[in-house]
């Protein structure tokens, strides 16, 4: 059954990890207003799925009011922060279900609800991957602030599910109205997509990349890494390496061609760039051929201290629409707590961030590596 969902503005709500430093809220008007609209006469009684809930704002609203709810994400800090509002609103994790854009679905879905991702690429992927159960009565609502939502939005929903038409602007967010058309011709999701890395940057040149939607940069390599590749380390000493925030595991891929022995970790928070990462690792090391790992964590969480002989990162410097150094400064404090005495942390980002006085804050130390006009490597040892 279920009864009206509890605006996110009722609820407690927290990103994940909770930091009662944290100025940035855990919804958004786009949330409130897909949920204030669920509470004018839309049936819930059916399988409601919701796709890119951000924090869970969306999901705990529904679950609180009884209603049978699926929640699909690539965030695995966006699931951790699902569950935990659950509970910290009276509700059993249990009450929703949490699943992951890289898990199989199935079964038929009465309401989709889509909070619109900053990907396009992943929206369309996703709207693809969810067609097959998507009928003629299904309902489908999507959500975003009017900066979010752009012509090729509407056109990614016109063009997978059928006509489509948007709300007025309620608090510079709006909502999306699509009529499942089942009739309509289907043509072939083009994700994943592979291509070869060029040559000039280093051991990883013509190597394949596999790239899930949804992946930073994923029909190119982007300036950034490929400054990251051209001037890696040399490290045939190093046993064992993290490609943090890995992304497609490009960097990851070209440590384990450069040290041959080592053990290879590949962490992102994302779940579509873990799987990018194991298809561009497999498409040059066949699984079973090299030690290697891939999680989808937050950060270096779960690795032990003193486990890791080198640390490599490209930090992301944007949750989504806010620019913060949260997420590097958390990536940061992980690796030198699971750096041996003598790893290194080698880290690529654009200058303006100011990232060596932040290493040198927190490891004593911090070297440049390598400067480019917008770029810069940086190199700190655990002491």
């Amino acid at each position: 059954m279920g009864g009206t969902p509890v605006l996110p503005s009722e609820l407690a709500l927290t990103r994940f990890p909770a930091d009662p430093r944290e100025r940035l809220r855990a919804w958004d008007a786009a949330d409130e207003y897909l949920v204030r609209q669920l509470g004018e006469g839309v049936d819930l009684s059916g399988r409601v799925v919701v796709f890119g809930d951000r924090w869970g704002a969306i999901t705990t609203s529904l679950a609180a009011a009884g209603v049978r709810v699926t929640q699909i994400s690539d965030s695995y800090l966006g699931q951790q922060a699902t569950a935990e509002n659950l509970s910290r609103n009276g509700e059993s994790p249990a009450d929703a279900a949490l699943a992951t854009t890289v898990e199989d679905f199935s079964g038929p879905i009465d309401l989709l609800l889509v909070r619109v991702p900053k990907s396009l690429a992943l929206l369309e992927d996703r709207l693809w991957r969810l067609r097959p159960f998507i009928g003629p009565d299904t309902t489908v609502i999507g959500t975003g602030m009017v900066t979010e939502i752009h012509t090729s939005t509407l056109q990614a929903f016109e063009r997978i599910l059928g006509p489509t038409r948007t709300s007025l602007a309620v608090r510079k967010a709006r909502l999306i109205f699509c009529s499942p058309d089942v009739g309509m011709a289907r043509t072939q999701n083009r994700w994943p997509l592979t291509y070869q890395l060029p040559d000039g940057i280093g051991v990883a040149s013509g190597h394949p990349v596999v790239n899930y939607a949804g992946t930073f940069s994923a029909d190119h390599l982007d300036i950034g890494t490929r400054f990251f590749l051209q001037h890696l380390p040399s490290r045939s000493d190093a046993a064992r390496i993290v490609d943090l925030g890995c992304g497609n595991g490009v960097v990851g891929l070209a440590a384990a061609l450069a040290s041959p022995k080592a053990v290879l970790r590949f962490v992102d928070e994302s779940y579509q760039a873990v799987a990018s990462a194991r298809a561009t690792f497999a498409a040059t090391f066949p699984p079973g051929t090299r030690d290697a790992e891939f999680r989808a964590a937050d950060g270096m969480a779960g690795f032990e201290p003193g486990s890791v002989d080198l640390v490599l990162n490209n930090p992301p410097f944007h949750s989504h629409q806010a620019t913060t150094d949260a997420t590097a400064w958390r990536m940061f404090t992980g690796a030198r707590a699971a750096l041996r005495r003598g790893g290194e942390l080698w880290v690529v980002g654009n200058r303006h961030l100011g990232y060596h006085g932040k290493m040198k804050r927190l490891f004593g130390n911090c070297d440049v590596v390598a400067g480019s006009p917008k770029f810069v490597i940086l190199r700190a040892v655990r002491i």
